[in-house]
């Protein structure tokens, strides 16, 4: 997707006392893979709720593929997922299976439709195994690829990652690289996991609510590590 941010800002707060978590950035992203990184607070999770509407530009706008986050706000849902940094506030019925097959119900599928949809998601992720099992049974890297599964089933055309690997140990962390690597779909992480990002085409680094880089992985994360011992 193309996805245009013009003179896209975002702000919170009453007109006395307003916060600015992002200031206003123009650009545009075409890349199948984007890394988003920066310290806390930087902006880089404003810049991504932006994207897929789940926040409002206060000014500006941004657009996918010619579609307005806000005026056409139902069909650029439709066409991104996000995956949040906790998956386990992101599952919310108590069966696998049930949550993945969720999305489609609520798209109006029903019946034989919404099983091969959901059979065909776990046969992807390689989750049949766990599908009939709870949340809390499945480890970090295994709950991460159910919340995937349960934004995949509905074929968004862009997904965008909060912290994938956020506390997962050095085998879950693996599983969800490899996982990331095969996707064929267009994706934007936000990650503080530099070496998850590394051979990504372009990073953007965000500092204060600005764009302070935009460029290769290797520079972007040089200049990251120069902002975070400043």
């Amino acid at each position: 997707m193309r996805i245009i941010f013009e003179n896209a800002s975002l702000s919170f707060g009453s007109p006395s006392s307003r916060q600015v978590a992002l200031h206003p950035l123009s650009l545009e992203l075409a890349e199948n893979r984007v890394g988003v990184i920066g310290l806390n607070g930087s902006g880089k999770t404003s810049f991504a709720r932006l994207i897929n509407g789940l926040a409002r530009p206060s000014g500006g706008r941004v657009t996918l593929d010619g579609l307005d986050t806000v005026e056409d706000e139902a069909a650029v849902r439709a066409a991104t997922g996000f995956i949040f940094q906790n998956p386990g506030h992101q599952i919310i019925l108590p069966i696998i299976r049930d949550d993945i097959a969720l999305g489609l119900k609520s798209r109006g599928l029903t019946g034989q439709a919404v099983q091969e949809r959901v059979d065909a998601i776990l046969g992807r992720f390689a989750l049949e195994g766990l599908a009939d099992r709870r949340p809390h049974e499945l480890s970090g890297g295994q709950l991460q690829l159910a919340a995937l599964a349960a934004v995949m089933v509905t074929e968004p055309k862009l997904l965008i990652f909060d912290e994938p690997t956020n506390q997962l140990d050095l085998r879950n962390r693996a599983l969800v690289k490899r996982t990331l690597a095969s996707l064929q779909e267009q994706a934007i992480v936000i990650s503080h996991d530099l070496e998850l990002l590394a051979d990504f085409p372009r990073v953007l680094l965000f500092h204060e609510g600005r764009l302070a880089f935009d460029g290769s992985a290797a520079d972007a994360i040089a200049r990251y590590h120069e902002i975070a011992e400043c």
